[in-house]
This record gives C-alpha cells, sequence and structure tokens, in this order.
C-alpha cells in the first residue's frame, strides 16, 4: 500500500513543506506556552501559581478558516480543526476526488491518546460555577476522541471503515497498521489515516508534570528535548497532527498518483511490565520492530534508518537503543537512528503520524533529518549508536523503520519502504 497525499500541522510547521523545510534545517518548533498563563494560573480562590514547566510544543499561527468556517469551528475541539485541515492538504495532494470514488471503499481511522482535552476543562469549569444547565450542546461531541475521524468522513463522504485508536503514545502508528490492514483485507480501496492530538492544556501539563515526565529547561526551551543526550531530563508536551492517504499500489498507478513511499508491514506488541515505564531491556519494542520487518518480507541488514521513538526520556531512550541492537545485532552499528521529537517534542498520540510523515518525506527526498541537541552522547548507559548528531544527511534511504511506543505498554514499528 502506498502513500499518495501527506498532511501536517505541527509546532515546526502548518503545511508538508514548510516542516521537512525545518526539519533538515534542524529548527526548534519548542517555545514557551501561549495558549495560556502559566506563570500566575489563578485558582478558584483567586491565588495564582506558576506551573514547575512553562514551555511546550504548540502549533504555531493556527487558523482553521478557511478550511472550516468560523461557525463549523466553533463546534470542533483544537484536535478535531487539526486533523480537518491536515486530512484537506493530504487529499488534495492525493488529487483524490471522493465525490467520484465508490464511498464505501474509502475510509479513515485515525488516532489520538486523549482527544478534546480542553473541552473536557472548560466543560467541567462551566458545570461546577454556572450549573448542568449552562453546559452546551457541542461540549459531548467535541470532547469524545473519536470526533476527529467522525469529521473527516462527514467532510469527504468516507463510509467505509472509520474508528479511531488510542493507546497513548502509540495512537497513531496503530491507525496506520490498522489502515494498512483495512486495504489488505479488502475492506478498503483509499483510507485518511495518522493522529491528532491538542493536550497543552492546565490540566495536560499538570498531569504530565505530576508524573515526572517532562523537562523543566524554563530557561531553554529549544534545548529541552534532547534525545540519547547525557543531560536529558524528560520530554516536552506538544500538539498537532499528521495525516497520511494509503492507497492500493495499482490503483494509485492507474491514476498517476503522486507516490512518496510504501507502507511495508507493522509489528504490534505490549510490555505487559508497568503502565508508564517501558520494559527495561525493550523486549517489546524489539518484538515489533521483529514483527514489522518480517511483515514487510525484508531482512534486518536491509534497514537504513529508525525513526525512533527518542523521547527524550531516561529510561526510554536507553530501553529503545536496546531494542534496536537485539532486532539488528552487528547491523545496527550502521543504522542511522534518529528522533523527529527533539525539534517538535513529543504529539502524545499524533506523534506516530507526524512522524510516518517525516519517514515518507526521507524516502522521497534522499535525506534523513537530524536528532537536535545531541551534545554529549549518553555513551555510558549504552545510547552508543548514529543518532544522526544535530545535522541533517543527505542519504538515500529505502527500507526504514518508524517507532511508536505508549504508556501502557504498547508497542507499534511500522515499516515504510520505496517504491
Amino acid at each position: 500500500m502506498v502513500i499518495t497525499g501527506l498532511g501536517t500541522v505541527n509546532p515546526l510547521a502548518l503545511t508538508v513543506p514548510d516542516y521537512w523545510r525545518g526539519l533538515l534545517a534542524g529548527d526548534s518548533g519548542i517555545a514557551p506556552i501561549t495558549l495560556f498563563d502559566t506563570a500566575t494560573f489563578k485558582l478558584t480562590n483567586g491565588d495564582t501559581v506558576p506551573f514547575k514547566v512553562r514551555f511546550g510544543g504548540e502549533v504555531k499561527g493556527f487558523n482553521p478558516e478557511p478550511t472550516i468556517d468560523t461557525r463549523s469551528a466553533r463546534k470542533l475541539d483544537r484536535f478535531t480543526q487539526f486533523a480537518i485541515v491536515a486530512a484537506v492538504e493530504a487529499v488534495g495532494e492525493s488529487g483524490l476526488d471522493f465525490a467520484k470514488e465508490n464511498p464505501f471503499r474509502c475510509g479513515c481511522i485515525l488516532g489520538s491518546g486523549i482527544g478534546g482535552m480542553s473541552e473536557w476543562e472548560d466543560g467541567y469549569r462551566t458545570l461546577i460555577e454556572r450549573g448542568p444547565g449552562r453546559l452546551g450542546p457541542f461540549l459531548i461531541a467535541k470532547m469524545i476522541a473519536n470526533s476527529a475521524s467522525g469529521n473527516i468522513s462527514i467532510r469527504f463522504g468516507l463510509r467505509g471503515p472509520n474508528t479511531t485508536v488510542s493507546t497513548a503514545c502509540s495512537s497513531a502508528a496503530h491507525a496506520i497498521a490498522d489502515s494498512l490492514a483495512a486495504i489488505r483485507q479488502g475492506q478498503a480501496d483509499v483510507m485518511v489515516t495518522g493522529g491528532s492530538e491538542a493536550a497543552i492544556t492546565p490540566l495536560g501539563l499538570g498531569g504530565f508534570i505530576a508524573c515526572k515526565a517532562l523537562s523543566q529547561r524554563n530557561d531553554d526551551p529549544a534545548g529541552a528535548s534532547r534525545p540519547f543526550d547525557k543531560d536529558r531530563d524528560g520530554f516536552v508536551l506538544s500538539e498537532g497532527c499528521g495525516i497520511l492517504i494509503l492507497e492500493e499500489y495499482e490503483r494509485a498507478k492507474a491514476r498517476n498518483a503522486p507516490i512518496y513511499a510504501e507502507v511495508c508491514g507493522s509489528g504490534n506488541t505490549a510490555d505487559a511490565f508497568h503502565i508508564t515505564a517501558p520494559h527495561e531491556d525493550g523486549i517489546g519494542a524489539a518484538q515489533a520492530m521483529r514483527e514489522a520487518v518480517a511483515d514487510s518480507g525484508w531482512n534486518t541488514d536491509e534497514v537504513q534508518y529508525v525513526n525512533a521513538h527518542g523521547t527524550s526520556t531516561g529510561l526510554g531512550d536507553v530501553a529503545e537503543t536496546k531494542a534496536v541492537k537485539a532486532v539488528f545485532g552487528a547491523h545496527a552499528k550502521k543504522l542511522m537512528v534518529s528522533s523527529t521529537k527533539s525539534m517538535i517534542g513529543h504529539l502524545l498520540g499524533a506523534s506516530g503520524g507526524v512522524e510516518a510523515v517525516a519517514c515518507a518525506l526521507s524516502i522521497k527526498h534522499g535525506a534523513v533529518h537530524p536528532t537536535i541537541n545531541l551534545q554529549n552522547q549518553d555513551i555510558e548507559s549504552g545510547c552508543d549508536l548514529d543518532y544522526v548528531p544535530n545535522t541533517a544527511r543527505e542519504v538515500r534511504v529505502r527500507k526504514v523503520l518508524s517507532n511508536s511506543f505508549g504508556f501502557g505498554g504498547h508497542n507499534c514499528s511500522i515499516a515504510l519502504g520505496a517504491v
């Protein structure tokens, strides 16, 4: 199954071309949070308190218009707005006219770890301050995690498979894997897939601070996400969306569709270990990669690049490196491994979509983006692979893995290849 269209909004850019330019330049999309006041957050008793973390990966300058009219936008949470705007970009690029397609052969499967978090917060605030009679009629429709996939199906008239995956930070990757399966199993010819998230809210930020997951480099936001670096101190909370159009190859070829890459296979496992921490030896992650390689019909020594989950956490980066070594053996030293999150932070359930977009662009354009902020590689902890430090690399890549691992022990690896 091939990728015939891409769309994104993320902390680096509002379009795919600008995203690719930012990745190759090694730019950072991390900056102080502006969506709410993190320095003097007001409590109901009138007191103000600061957040320990005051930065993140916001989607900057986002305006859903003219893609979504003002009246419709008011009925949609930010994560759904992201998804629709990115989907319109991807569909437009693919050249598909869904009005001319069999609607029951076209579907949408998206991932979101949380859904409309700002709606939960706004709704609860209204409830306790003004009572249940003042809740808005669109509260539930805006907050449910399947709002994005449902609204995309309505937008384009897609009546085929339509579901939402919620497996924390692996949600979008699982959605892509499920979309691949839907086409393979004959349920659809075209799938809109990926993931969207908008969890930079007071509750979202506060919750991740409370579980001690976030970097606290308030004095250096751009340098805060530093996967595989000895001085890393946690991930950066971000938001955004990544959308791919998957299509059966012969069908895409027959209509002269643009083709970025092929989605060749996937692997799906669980750690069965801890609700937030990865298995220290990365056994579930390793098996997911093995399954993705096997599902694609590849040999492990054919893989050239791994787009790492690479969150910039002490446990995660070490466990993923161990997993790569377990799968690839001596070949691991020949692999390029880089983390998109070093530039855009952690988009939670949307990560796998935005990172799959980056992988498709790498295959199409013959370049691998860097892991930025890698100034003091953590060799002592075993992070001794080629993480493409700080500078992009022009290299033809034909076989790539994209890793996504989520709270709950969910692991998904997607294999992408050149056509």
